[in-house]
């Protein structure tokens, strides 16, 4: 009997150690910046790379946004295009993806290479933006199957957050996991539809929240999170940042943090 229990507490850390599952519950950091694709612009590296997720955690985001794909021989595949290296991302295998590195020299990365970096660190979430499909709403839901499941074996459910121009992917993950952080990014849904729908987060360009001012305080009100993309530049940073919005996405993550320090003083 003991040889048996030892045996399945051994088998049971394998499991663990082959996922890289991290036991640590996240505290993630209490600012308002997520690195757009990672933080690449200020070390001059490629966007949605290992080196660009693994800055983002080095600066102390909140969170690093990627993208992903599903290829033809459905593996995840981090990247923001339809294409790569001329080749349709959904309609290629891995292996003739992987014949073209980012310009950093890696690898085209997997959703499993990021996992295995995010879930070692305690500070930094990870947004998930699931691509649109020209392959059909099948092809969009075995995507997000895919990926829903892919965060459950990693026991990553606490480190994500799901986003998506796709209002019906959005309804698909939660269908699959309805607890999940699910954010909409297209900005032509009222706070009160969002809230209807059990979507988390209004993740819109900033000019919406420009344009319909009001969905600010409605929003607040209903408990919906509010995310800004993509912000470069320091007056529309100091716009939303007047306003509390919850998180802002931005290719100039150290200009953020400058001015959320400045506003500190």
């Amino acid at each position: 009997m003991q040889k048996t229990l030892l045996l399945l507490a051994i088998l049971t850390l394998t499991s663990c150690a082959s996922k890289n599952i991290n036991m640590t519950k996240p505290s993630f950091h209490k600012n308002k910046v997520i690195a757009h694709r990672g933080a690449w612009k200020g070390i001059n590296t490629s966007q949605n790379s290992i080196a660009s997720l693994k800055q983002a955690i080095a600066l102390g985001c909140y969170g690093s946004e990627l993208d992903l794909h599903m290829t033809s021989d459905s593996i995840l595949i981090v990247n923001h295009d339809i294409t790569w290296g001329g080749l349709n991302v959904q309609k290629s295998t891995l292996a003739e993806l992987r014949k073209t590195p980012l310009s950093n020299g890696e690898p085209l990365p997997l959703l499993e290479d990021m996992l295995k970096i995010i879930k070692n660190q305690t500070g930094t979430k990870l947004i998930l933006e699931i691509k649109s499909s020209d392959r059909g709403r099948e092809w969009a839901n075995a995507t997000v199957k895919k990926i829903v499941n892919a965060i459950r074996d990693y026991k990553a459910q606490e480190w994500i957050s799901y986003i998506a121009f796709d209002y019906e992917i959005c309804k698909e993950v939660l269908r699959l996991n309805p607890s999940a952080d699910v954010q909409y990014l297209m900005g032509n849904k009222a706070p009160d539809q969002l809230k209807k729908d059990g979507i988390k987060g209004a993740d819109y360009h900033y000019s919406v929240y420009q344009s319909k001012p009001e969905w600010i305080q409605q929003a607040k009100q209903l408990g919906i999170i509010l995310n800004a993309w993509t912000v470069d530049k320091l007056e529309e940073m100091q716009w939303l940042l007047n306003r509390d919005i919850d998180m802002i996405t931005t290719d100039e993550p150290e200009m953020l943090f400058k001015e959320l320090e400045r506003r500190k003083k």
